[in-house]
């Protein structure tokens, strides 16, 4: 096959894309934002309503939702390696005793990749705020967000217990 310089260009500029994407998925630290995970399994709803001391930073209605791979580790209290579990956080809007949810205030995620993350625990943790895809958690965030899962440490630093 012949290729002009046109075709050459837009080769390797395909080629820089690529190697970029790649190394993007594989950086280190990097969850990535968990397309579709509505689809997944919902494994529970809870409030935090503003009589909690936590309402501030917390509050709302969080919906978590289970990857394939995480279910396995509900039913085993291991979670496997693949396991993505994500917590949906939406504003909670009351009106003459009806609560309903408001705007997404952030998308928590949790990753288990023992390989990428062995300090902690093998869990890569990560918030995209509002509707955003951008994570937003830098190193004392990730950092905060072990040190509040280790709580946990007999259940795979998981809170969430799928409700059957």
């Amino acid at each position: 096959m012949c290729f002009n310089d046109s075709m050459r260009i837009v080769l390797v500029g395909l080629g820089f894309l690529w190697c970029s994407w790649a190394g993007a998925a594989e950086e280190p630290g990097a969850v990535p934002y968990p397309s579709e995970y509505r689809k997944w399994v919902h494994v529970k709803s809870t409030a935090i309503g503003p009589q909690n001391p936590r309402f501030a930073a917390n509050g709302g209605q969080h919906h978590f939702y289970a990857n394939a791979k995480a279910l396995e580790g509900y039913k085993s209290g291991k979670f496997p390696d693949g396991s993505v579990l994500v917590d949906d956080l939406l504003e909670l809007k009351e009106n003459e005793g009806v609560s309903s949810e408001g705007a997404r205030r952030r998308v928590a995620v949790m990753l288990k990749d023992s390989a990428r993350f062995p300090q902690t625990g093998g869990w890569g943790f990560e918030v995209f705020k509002g509707d955003e895809s951008a994570p937003s958690l830098k190193a004392d965030g990730k950092a905060a967000c072990f040190a509040c899962h280790t709580k946990q440490k007999d259940r795979d630093s998981v809170y969430s217990q799928f409700r059957k």
